[in-house]
């Protein structure tokens, strides 16, 4: 597993906190953002809202409106390694459309995050968090490569959660 990351360090204060959890679950790695979801759900973090999305823009802007520091997880389609783990700060970068090209929305998740960037209405605090998939097949359940990703994954979100009053990586 390979991690690529768009920054070092983030002072912006996180005081309401979403994660919002972008998939199909029907769609094998497609899931991964739902399952990552369901998982810190379960987890209870103090001060975080779960929310799962099915990843169409309008909808996303609409969810992460007023928030102050939002966290994203979604499938990643790129090229790169299947397992590969990506972090964004797209507060500060812009966000690749082609990472997310397996979207059945012509107006996904990257499109969103730079629509709300013109308008002014991006949250303060925003990243990015995704695996490269292997497999989107008609299939529930995410590729072996994928799924032996994820505890790394929520691992790093967790980690960035408690950060006092900010997020870093």
């Amino acid at each position: 597993m390979s991690m690529a990351t768009s920054t070092q360090h983030v002072d912006r204060p996180c005081r309401e906190k979403i994660l919002i959890g972008i998939g199909n679950e029907y769609r094998g790695d497609d899931g991964l953002g739902l399952l990552v979801a369901r998982e810190i759900r379960r987890r209870a973090l103090p001060g975080l809202r779960v929310i799962e999305a099915s990843g169409e823009g309008t909808a996303l802007i609409a969810t992460w409106q007023g928030a102050h520091c939002v966290l994203v997880v979604d499938a990643v389609t790129c090229g790169q390694l299947p397992g590969t783990l990506y972090r964004f700060d797209a507060s500060r970068v812009q966000i690749p459309t082609d990472f997310f090209h397996y979207s059945s929305h012509t107006f996904g998740l990257a499109e969103a995050i730079e629509m709300a960037r013109n308008l002014h209405e991006l949250p303060p605090a925003m990243f990015v968090y995704g695996i490269e998939g292997q497999s989107y097949e008609s299939e529930v359940g995410l590729s072996a490569v994928v799924l032996k990703c994820v505890p790394s994954l929520i691992h790093l979100i967790e980690k960035d959660l408690q950060a006092p009053a900010r997020m870093v990586s």
